[in-house]
């Protein structure tokens, strides 16, 4: 095998690497990666039921809960009970939240603007398909 097809550790290091930038970023406004991927998906899916954003980020439901309460008393988001369904709630985002979605969006653009640098198009193409292939291959744990 040749040392640069040792994915499982490149795509360790460059996770790490890439996820502390991330955080670096976001920690400037007060804000986790977590919760910038929240306000990201409400701003595309304001009201959804807090399991789809769950699902949509990526966060088992019982940390999915404690994130939305943090986010809620931070005034980013407020949640509201489904008219159909009492027992379910929805998420929808302040004007606060929104402003700050829109902020975080566009620092995480410069991020990923860094990442493509230096690749054609095509090797982008190729290396999002890979990644994106991960998900099906790896799927999430029954519980998660």
């Amino acid at each position: 095998m040749k040392a640069e097809h040792r994915l499982i550790f490149l795509l360790t290091v460059a996770y790490r690497r890439l996820q502390r930038a991330i955080e670096q970023e976001t920690a400037a406004h007060d804000l986790t990666s977590a919760q910038a991927g929240v306000l990201f998906f409400l701003g595309r899916n304001d009201g959804a039921l807090i399991g789809d954003v769950s699902q949509a980020v990526d966060i088992v439901p019982s940390a999915m809960s404690g994130l939305a309460d943090r986010m809620e008393r931070a005034g980013l988001v407020k949640r509201r009970r489904d008219g159909e369904d009492g027992r379910s709630q929805r998420l929808h985002l302040t004007v606060a939240g929104q402003e700050l979605g829109k902020r975080a969006a566009t620092r995480t653009r410069v991020i990923n603007n860094r990442l493509m640098d230096g690749f054609s198009e095509a090797e982008i193409d190729v290396v999002s398909r890979w990644l994106t292939s991960l998900q099906a291959k790896f799927p999430k744990d029954k519980d998660g």
